[in-house]
This record gives C-alpha cells, sequence and structure tokens, in this order.
C-alpha cells in the first residue's frame, strides 16, 4: 500500500468512506452465507447480521481507523485493504453490543428491538413457551455474537495486508480487546451498586470505551501506514480525553436523551444501576435525602416513567448532571488542545479530527 505525505491528497469523502464499509461488510457477510455446512449461515446469521446493519450506527471505528491512517500521511481514497480493516472494526463493534444488550437485558437499539429480543419473538411464533423462547433466542444471540468476533478475525486476516502490517495490527487487537473485556467486568461488577466511587467510573469509560472506540482504531489506521512511535502516543493522547468525554455524553444520554432520538430508552440505565460518573458524583455531593432517594430508586428493575422523572430531577438539582458537562468540556478543550499544538501528524487529517471531536462529544444520539 502507498503512503502520499508528499503529494496532494483529496479530502476524506464521510459519505463515500461509509458507503465502502458498507459495502465490504455486505459482501463479506454474503460471502460466509454461502460456505456455510448448513442451511443456518444463509438463514438465520446473515440476514440477522444484515438487518443490524442496516438498521443504522454512525460507523465511528471504521471512520477513525481511516482518520489514522490518513493522520499517519496515508493516502486517499484509503486502499480496499484498509477499508476491509476499518470494516472489521465495525464486526468486532457488533459482537460487543449484541452481547452487552443480552447482559444488559435491553430491548431496543437504534430504535429498534435488540437482537436477542428479535430472536425471541422467532421463537414464540415457532410455538415455544416464553421462558423457553428466552433461553434459546437469548443463546442464539449470544452465538451471534461470538459469529461476528470470528468474522471479525477473519476480514483481518483476508484483507491483504503485508506480514509487518498484519503482525502489528494483530498486536493491537490483542491488547484492545483484552482492556475492553477488562472494562465490561469492571462495569457488569459495578452494576447495581453504584458508589461515590469517580476513579472507578472512569476507569470503566477508559477501559470500555476510549480503547476501542477511539484508540484502537486510530492507532490501527495509523500502524496500517507506518505511523513511528511519536505520532501512536500523540493518538494515544487524544483518544483517552476524547474516549471518556465520548461515554459521559453517552451516560447522559442514557438518562437524560430524547429516546425518538438516541433509539433507547432512558430508563435502561437508571434500572440497571450502571455505576457511572453520573451516579458517582450525585452519591458523592447529594443531601442526604438525595442520596437515600437515589439508593432507594436506582437499580429496581421495576422503576416507573415517573420514579425515572424524579431521579432525572435529583441528578439535576444535586448538580451531578452540569458536572459531567464540565467533565466533557474539560476533555473536549484538551483534545482541542493538542490537536492545535505542533505535532507529527499529516495536516490534511486536522480537519477531519477536529470535527470528529465535536461530533462525538456535543451529540444528541
Amino acid at each position: 500500500m502507498k503512503t502520499a505525505r508528499n503529494l496532494p491528497t483529496p479530502p476524506l469523502d464521510l459519505a463515500l468512506l461509509r458507503q465502502q464499509v458498507e459495502t465490504a461488510l455486505d459482501a463479506f457477510l454474503t460471502a460466509r452465507a454461502s460456505q456455510g455446512s448448513t442451511s443456518m449461515l444463509a438463514e438465520l446469521a446473515t440476514p440477522s447480521l444484515q438487518s443490524l446493519l442496516r438498521t443504522g450506527g454512525k460507523r465511528i471505528r471504521p471512520t477513525l481507523c481511516v482518520v489514522g491512517w490518513h493522520a499517519a500521511g496515508g493516502c486517499l481514497p484509503a486502499p480496499q485493504q484498509v477499508i476491509q480493516v476499518a470494516a472489521s472494526l465495525e464486526l468486532f463493534h457488533i459482537y460487543a453490543f449484541i452481547h452487552d444488550d443480552v447482559m444488559d437485558e435491553s430491548d431496543t437499539r437504534r430504535g429498534s428491538p435488540t437482537l436477542h429480543c428479535t430472536l425471541i419473538a422467532q421463537q414464540r411464533q415457532q410455538g415455544r413457551s416464553q421462558a423457553e423462547a428466552e433461553r434459546i433466542g437469548q443463546a442464539l444471540a449470544i452465538m451471534l455474537g461470538d459469529l461476528c468476533l470470528v468474522w471479525a478475525d477473519e476480514m483481518i486476516h483476508t484483507a491483504g495486508l503485508t506480514h509487518q502490517q498484519l503482525r502489528a495490527t494483530l498486536t493491537l487487537l490483542d491488547a484492545s480487546r483484552t482492556q475492553t473485556i477488562e472494562g465490561q467486568l469492571l462495569d457488569l461488577s459495578s452494576t447495581g451498586r453504584p458508589t461515590a466511587d469517580i476513579d472507578k467510573a472512569l476507569a470503566v469509560c477508559r477501559l470500555k470505551t476510549a480503547v476501542y472506540t477511539i484508540q484502537h482504531p486510530l492507532q490501527t489506521g495509523a500502524t496500517l501506514a507506518g505511523a513511528g512511535p511519536a505520532l501512536r502516543d500523540y493518538l494515544t493522547q487524544i483518544a483517552f480525553p476524547l474516549g471518556e468525554a465520548f461515554q459521559l455524553r453517552d451516560d447522559l444520554l442514557g438518562v437524560f436523551g430524547d429516546p425518538d432520538v438516541t433509539g433507547k430508552s432512558r430508563l435502561d440505565d437508571l434500572r440497571e444501576g450502571k455505576h457511572t460518573a453520573l451516579f458517582a458524583l450525585a452519591l458523592r455531593n447529594g443531601t442526604a435525602g438525595q442520596t437515600r432517594e437515589l439508593e432507594s430508586c436506582v437499580g429496581r428493575a421495576d422503576l416507573t416513567e415517573d420514579q425515572g422523572a424524579r431521579l432525572r430531577e435529583v441528578l439535576t438539582d444535586c448538580g451531578a448532571r452540569k458536572q459531567v458537562e464540565q467533565m466533557i468540556e474539560q476533555r473536549y478543550q484538551r483534545v482541542m488542545s493538542l490537536l492545535e499544538a505542533p505535532s507529527a501528524i499529516n495536516p490534511e487529517a486536522l480537519p477531519h479530527l477536529l470535527s470528529l471531536t465535536s461530533s462525538l462529544t456535543r451529540r444528541w444520539a
């Protein structure tokens, strides 16, 4: 693959990039459907995963992978090898959120039923009891998530990378996946028992989100373009505050967002009792009465809409919501300062990083 640090480079066309990624994913899934030993891949796996792709999604990780490639001097439009690796990151994301939805017992994602809920409904239509349908539907969803993980690896191995590129990419991948799962373990172990421990909440932000959503995609793209240690370190410095800000915004949207815009219920996080910075700050700074309300209601599976509205009032009145907004702004400013300072980055990639920093931290969905 060529790089073009010294040649005129066309601007990154995000709409074209999204189309390229989705075309690569669709082609890969269609090809795998025809290679199954039975009809299960063609009749269940591929249609289910293609349906998930059609429900939307921002394609943040593939986009950041190509931005990382460009930041290290990679030519545009990105070659097919880079597009395929970028697309594999979306398959890993699908694996992660399929499993996450099962663990969190979420009913909706992107405004549509989650995969396990869809599969449970299908099992009910086939005459199974509710209990049996739930058991089989959830198990099928977990297996399809596992398949996404396997196929994400296959997309990387069949992308046509050089030996050096493949070895470097897999090294990054191994570290990223370990940290992501560590973050999920930390998240799950704290669910239902939020405390005032803000450091623990931020550790989840870094491990679950900053690494696999921001750092790993940027580093992967940059590594494919031959980035040196200085640029890789610089991208990591950007990734952690940006990833934390992204997750902090997600935490706010999970409680205060408009479900018609986010595509998710704003009761899920309250019912699960996620240990987020929002709840940690509320428990740390709230009055005794506010703390009692939070501790008595957060984490209740039967939480009502009225109780949810009251908790939102408490989270606002105690100042936790405002403090999280301030934390987001501080991290946004940190990233902007880094992007405005002299660095080893390809200057043609800076406008895209600036734009993505704004869109990822100041979003409503």
